[in-house]
């Protein structure tokens, strides 16, 4: 559904900088930053390195892809990060509705509503509407954000932060023994970290209706949405702390340093839980949980820390603006041909371009019409709430 705000030229309300805390000026930043190497950000950074090779902009580009199966690049961080933020939102979230008189009841159904709402528009984004039933994937981005993000809520909302550390801790060595040490009943000897020698994948052979995305193995798929609720749930741990902390005048700066250290502990158990159980974003292991998870904190605690607690806003609105319609322009993206625009408004202006560089401008006159697009729906108050 849409939401609308009464005051059409400001935010929704926010937190002071270093004060109470309201709605955080930082996570919708932070959403919009991730969420711009979708709308066209990393095909930006491929074309300039096309344009202008040299070391630097050939490293840029080489971040852009996905690694083709263990290992890290930043593009294999823009889908945790999102979910991540998720997770951050969520003990605000509650607490407002729960100071808003929202009975458990009504709570309750309105988390599972999204998180099985975000399945339907996922199944929808992949061409549910061409009633192909054979060759429709059923598993997707958005629905592991609903599922996973959902799960964490309920465990959010009946559990202490000591219990959530330990079910964080379960869901991830439990995923761990499974996918580490349990090899496909149909492996015939192939490696366990394989997608056709792991049990991860063969879960999804033999469970997932449909098209699976690899063949022998789906990136949304059944198993590894185990790992993927304690990705949400690491979210919420940062938002409550930044929430209660929050209450404190004074605090941000401790509350910026706990992040960091939190982070850094992070990366180091998960480049160690590396050397037995690789980082792998297809099968979502525990340690790419873990390196995701302080690359996510620790964005968050520099977004959080420049704008909210130093007060620097006045940069963001570029990225906010993304972020307030992310899934917004994740959706739009696939029913609305905004490059088709973008030709119309700025082809001759690329056409006039060296050759070399009109692929960079082509590029960046999509990024443009998408953002001028949500800006159009920022100004109108205008946001799409699942």
């Amino acid at each position: 559904m849409t939401k609308k705000y009464n005051n059409k030229k400001s935010l929704p309300p926010r937190g002071e900088a270093g004060g109470g805390i309201g709605r955080l000026a930082s996570i919708d930043a932070l959403r919009g930053f991730d969420m711009l190497f979708i709308m066209g950000g990393a095909g930006l950074l491929i074309a300039l390195a096309e344009w202008l090779p040299c070391s630097f902009t050939q490293a840029l580009a080489e971040q852009m892809e996905h690694v083709e199966w263990n290992g890290l690049r930043h593009h294999d961080t823009i889908f945790p990060l999102f979910l991540f933020i998720a997770g951050i939102s969520f003990p605000f979230s509650l607490t407002k509705q729960r100071q808003q008189g929202r009975s458990e009841w009504a709570i309750h159904k309105k988390v599972i509503t999204r998180g099985l709402m975000l399945v339907f528009l996922g199944i929808v984004y992949n061409n549910l509407l061409a009633f192909n039933f054979e060759s429709l994937r059923y598993a997707s981005v958005l629905g592991r954000i609903g599922l996973a993000w959902m799960f964490a809520a309920l465990i959010f909302i009946h559990t202490g932060w000591k219990a959530r550390v330990w079910i964080t801790t379960a869901l991830l060595v439990g995923y761990w023994l499974v996918a580490g040490f349990i090899p496909a009943p149909d492996a015939d000897g192939t490696d366990i970290f394989t997608a056709q020698g792991s049990f991860v994948g063969y879960v999804d052979r033999i469970l997932l209706p449909g098209i699976i995305y690899y063949g022998n193995i789906d990136p949304e798929g059944i198993l590894s949405v185990i790992p993927a609720i304690g990705t949400a749930l690491l979210g919420m741990f940062a938002g409550e702390w930044v929430k209660e902390r929050g209450k404190e005048q004074g605090a941000g700066g401790k509350t910026v340093l706990a992040m960091v250290v939190a982070g850094i502990v992070m990366l180091a158990v998960g480049l160690l839980w590396n050397e037995v159980f690789p980082i792998n974003k297809k099968m979502w292991t525990s340690s790419f949980v873990l390196v995701v998870g302080a690359y996510s904190v620790l964005m968050f605690a520099l977004f959080y820390y420049i704008i909210d607690v130093l007060g620097w806003r006045k940069w963001t609105l570029f990225f906010t603006v993304i972020g307030m319609n992310s899934i917004t322009i994740y959706i739009g993206q696939k029913f609305i041909n905004f490059s088709y625009t973008a030709d119309k408004l700025f082809g001759g202006i690329v056409n006039l371009m060296p050759d070399a560089s009109q692929e960079f401008f082509s590029k960046a006159a999509y990024i443009a019409v998408c953002w001028l697009f949500l800006y159009f729906l920022y100004r109108k108050n205008v946001f799409l709430k699942v």
